[in-house]
Order: C-alpha cells, then sequence, then structure tokens
C-alpha cells in the first residue's frame, strides 16, 4: 500500500488481518493522530521534570468546574457490560483465549499490553485468535489436551486492551514512522471484529491503559469518533474502561470520565501499575515517597485506601462502573496448605472491594474466578452492580493521595533479592515470548516486573539503608546479589544462558543506570526481533 510497509514476516493466515482496506484504516488513524500522541507523551516529560524539581501533584484549578457540575453522566452500560461481577485478564494467545472465555467469568479483559510479549506472531496472531473466537472457530490441542469453547454458552464478554500511547509497532511503518501500537491493536480488532460484536449483541469495547491526563483520553474519544465514522457505526457504540494506574491520573478521574463520557465504561483501580507510577513519578524525592518493599505493600495503606475510595465515588456519582484490582495469585495443586492461606488473602481483597462498593474485580486464573463470584455474588445478590451505592461518605484531598510516607512496611535483604530474582525471571519470560509469567506462584507481568527495578533504582539512588542488616542498598551490593540471584536460578531445569543473559543485561540497564528508563518494555521491545 501507499506508504504503508510491513517488516515483519507475513506467517500462516496473517493476510486475513493485514488486508490492504484494514491497513488503509489503521494508517488513516495514525495519519491523523500520532502527531497529538507524540506532542502528548512530551507533556509527560515535562510535567517529569517539574515533579523532580519538587513539584506536587494536586486536583487541576482549570478543571474544577467540571468536578462541580453535578448535571454530566456517562453513557448507560452497554450490552454485556452491565454485569462485571467478575473479570478474568490475560493475554490473547490462543489457550488463554479459549479459557478465559470459558471460565464463567462475566468479562474477559483480551490484553496486547503487560501480560503479552508484544513478539511479531503475538500481536497479528492475538488478532486472528479474536477473530477466530468470534467466529467459534477456534481451538487448541497441546500434550494430548483439546482445547475448545463450550457449544451454546453464554461466553465472557471480550474487551480489549490495546498497548499504551507510549509504545509503538516496529514491523509496521506508516510514511516511514513506527505505527502506534495503540492505534494498531485498536484499529485491527474495530476493523475486523467491531461488526462481529455487534452481530452478536454486544459492541467493541476496550480497556484503555497507562493515560496520565484528561488530554490523553480526549485523544483516545476522539479516534473513537473517527473510527466508526470511517467504519460507519453509530457514535457511542464504542465503549471504554479506563486503568487508573498513573498517580497523576488518579487526580484526574472526573476529568477523564468527562472526556470519554459518550463512550464511557467506567474505571479500574489498577493498582500494580499506580504503585509503579508512585515510584517513577517521585523516585528521587528521597523519603518523602519511598514505599516498603512490594509484597507488605496492601490495599489497605492509607493512600491506596483513598485511591480506591475516590474511584468508587467518581464512579459512582457519574454512572460509570468502578472495577477492583487485580488477583495475581496462580493456585497450585501440589501445595495445599499455601494454597490456603492464598485464596483466603484473594477472598480478604475481594470482599473489600466488594464492601468498599467496586461493581466487579479481576482475576489472573480461571481457579479464582468462583471465590470472586461468591464474594460480590453475597454482596450483589440478584442486582448487576452497585451504581446506586454512591458513596457520599467519602471525601479525599490531595493529601490523601500523597500521604505515602504512612505506608508501613520495611526494607529487607530479602525484599531487595526478591525484586532482583522476579526483574530477571519476567525480562528472560518477556524476550521468549511470555508476557504473563508464572513466577513463585504468582502471575507476574510488566507491571509488577516494573515495581521490582523502579525500586531497586529508587533505593540505590536515594542511599536507601536496609532494615534488617544495616546495608546501604549501592550498585556494586546490587551486582553482587544479581549474580547469586542468577547462579540459583541456573541450577533450575530448562535454563536457558543466552537468554537469561540478555534479562540480566537488561535487569541492570533499567534497575542501575543513572537515567531512569521510563518503561522497561521500552528497551527491552528493542532487543526482540
Amino acid at each position: 500500500m501507499d506508504g504503508v510497509e510491513i517488516t515483519g514476516p507475513l506467517l500462516t493466515r496473517f493476510d486475513e488481518i493485514l488486508t490492504p482496506e484494514a491497513l488503509a484504516f489503521v494508517a488513516t488513524l495514525q495519519r491523523e493522530f500520532n502527531g497529538r500522541r507524540l506532542e502528548l507523551l512530551e507533556a509527560r516529560q515535562a510535567r517529569q521534570r517539574e515533579l523532580s524539581a519538587g513539584a506536587n501533584l494536586d486536583f487541576l484549578p482549570e478543571t474544577k468546574h467540571i468536578r462541580e457540575d453535578d448535571s454530566w453522566r456517562v453513557a448507560d452500560p452497554a450490552p454485556g457490560l452491565v454485569d462485571r461481577r467478575v473479570e478474568i485478564t490475560g493475554p490473547t494467545d490462543r489457550k488463554m483465549t479459549i479459557n478465559a472465555l470459558n471460565s464463567g467469568a462475566k468479562v474477559w479483559l483480551a490484553d496486547f499490553e503487560d501480560a503479552l510479549s508484544p513478539l511479531w506472531e503475538n500481536v497479528i496472531g492475538g488478532q486472528l485468535n479474536l477473530k477466530d473466537a468470534l467466529d467459534r472457530t477456534i481451538d487448541f490441542e497441546t500434550g494430548g489436551k483439546s482445547y475448545r469453547l463450550r457449544p451454546d454458552e453464554e461466553l465472557a464478554t471480550i474487551v480489549v486492551r490495546p498497548r499504551g500511547w507510549h509504545l509503538e509497532e516496529k514491523h509496521i511503518l506508516v510514511d516511514g514512522a513506527k505505527m502506534s501500537g495503540s492505534l494498531l491493536d485498536f484499529g485491527l480488532y474495530m476493523f475486523h471484529c467491531a461488526k462481529r460484536q455487534l452481530d452478536k449483541g454486544k459492541g467493541p469495547y476496550f480497556y484503555l491503559p497507562k493515560m496520565e491526563s484528561h488530554l490523553e483520553a480526549r485523544l483516545w474519544n476522539d479516534v473513537f469518533v473517527r473510527a466508526q465514522e470511517l467504519l460507519g457505526i453509530s457514535r457511542g457504540t464504542i465503549r471504554a474502561t479506563v486503568l487508573i494506574e498513573t498517580y497523576p491520573a488518579a487526580f484526574e478521574m472526573e476529568e477523564i470520565l468527562y472526556e470519554l463520557r459518550e463512550h464511557s465504561a467506567g474505571l479500574n483501580a489498577g493498582r500494580w501499575d499506580y504503585l509503579f507510577s508512585v515510584i517513577k513519578k517521585f523516585r528521587t524525592r528521597g523519603r518523602e515517597f519511598l514505599l516498603p518493599e512490594r509484597n507488605v505493600v496492601t490495599m489497605t495503606a492509607p493512600f491506596m485506601r483513598a485511591y480506591t475510595e475516590l474511584l468508587v465515588r467518581t464512579c459512582h456519582k457519574r454512572g460509570a462502573h468502578a472495577i477492583g484490582g487485580m488477583a495475581a495469585f496462580i493456585p497450585s495443586r501440589r501445595n495445599p496448605e499455601v494454597n490456603a492461606v492464598a485464596l483466603e488473602k484473594v477472598r480478604q481483597d475481594k470482599t473489600r472491594e466488594s464492601n468498599d462498593g467496586f461493581d466487579g474485580s479481576w482475576v489472573a486464573h480461571p481457579d479464582l474466578v468462583p471465590i470472586c463470584m461468591e464474594v460480590f455474588d453475597g454482596v450483589l445478590g440478584d442486582k448487576p452492580n452497585q451504581l446506586d451505592r454512591l458513596r457520599e461518605d467519602v471525601n479525599v484531598t490531595a493529601a490523601d493521595l500523597l500521604n505515602v510516607s504512612a505506608t508501613p512496611g520495611n526494607i529487607t535483604e530479602a525484599g531487595l533479592r526478591n525484586n532482583v530474582d522476579v526483574g530477571i525471571r519476567y525480562l528472560a519470560a518477556w524476550l521468549g515470548g511470555n508476557g504473563a509469567a508464572a513466577i513463585h506462584n504468582l502471575m507476574e507481568d510488566a507491571a509488577t516486573a516494573e515495581i521490582c527495578r523502579s525500586q531497586v533504582w529508587q533505593w540505590v539512588h536515594n542511599g536507601i539503608k536496609l532494615d534488617d542488616t544495616g546495608a546501604t542498598v549501592t550498585k556494586d551490593l546490587v551486582e553482587r546479589i544479581v549474580e547469586e540471584e542468577l547462579a540459583n536460578i541456573r541450577s533450575e531445569p530448562g535454563f536457558d544462558e543466552d537468554l537469561y543473559g540478555k534479562a540480566t543485561e537488561l535487569f541492570k540497564e533499567v534497575a542501575l543506570d543513572d537515567d531512569f528508563v521510563e518503561f522497561l518494555t521500552l528497551p527491552a521491545y528493542e532487543r526482540m526481533p
């Protein structure tokens, strides 16, 4: 096509997705909106420079009129999104697609972002899998087992998460520039699956990640309007749930809903990326914004309670769904004692969310669907949601959201080692094509790996002392621990020296270099074919 170049290989059936018409559609979106995307990414950097220089986050004075106007509401919930009490998340590989749709969850977040390693075959193969799922032609066989969709049963509603605004697709060039990963993932799904969904009585639905401002939400809304126009679909058909998973976005929740109001399906508490963003935005500010090691930071920490309660209050005030955070535990059939303790923690987490007014919550594994369903059934009963719980008792200030220093917990050598171990293991999995990696009975994705490496960076560059040993966290100490943890991993079956060598080099870069890399997936993607 004129101005469009595909540099990735055309594998089996890729021509079904990369049709001339589909490429023309995504190229139009790229040409019309990529310039604004780049401007907004630069605005992120400008705000980061201000924060690093001593500024704080606050609710925006220039949008106060939006927050104080009680007259506006988002669109009514769309078909398939009225009852969202359990949502399962996962990448769009063939096995996960079938298992997620069969899981009994109300919604499946089909992930092209944090849980997907963006190998070219994963990106386009994921689009094929969604198309096949909607046509009910998808199947998968491995190890003597066969996977198929359950016939004649209501399957989970598909909600696609495209890549964030910061990510690009190097295998498709438009006028010589890399295609926006966001616009590509969104555009290909819209082109091939929007009408398929409408024929089934639902629609094209999305989760929008990593946004930092309402202006970024405005850009998405404009993309939606244009896409519907190009495809001859009624305006307002698209619905999108925004993940509030960056620190700045927590101060612009109402504005984000307002910008997307004709297409809004609510907000989600993206807890893991939110913790990463807290560290990233104030990484140079010493102990004022210092978190304890990641495994002891819970949703009961004061600043996290403020964030989630404000999210529920904001959503229900505007008639929007509030969706809770991820339960990342992977059930183990080999250790019932560990399993019982972890499942009880999941139950407590979902009980807290349901009692706080959330309309549903996330799980990462099909075995957790029944627990989450049972908890929300106990609160909702026959009601599809809790939109009528306005939570007018909630009054969260900017100081509440910024109260990171009140978080209880320590920083220990064990916590440092865990960050190193998980960070390296995850990067090896990601570079190998797996973006959702089971590590120590937890489903780790890019968000949790970001916490690992950013905590190490923050501790090193702020001269933090370990609470148990008194040792100062230095580059030399981290490098020694890297070698020791790598030696432990090396002794395990299936160790790949080349892959772990690349992962270790990358971890050192994103955790120890003087310049903080905005997202670890950026240099990781450059190492990927």
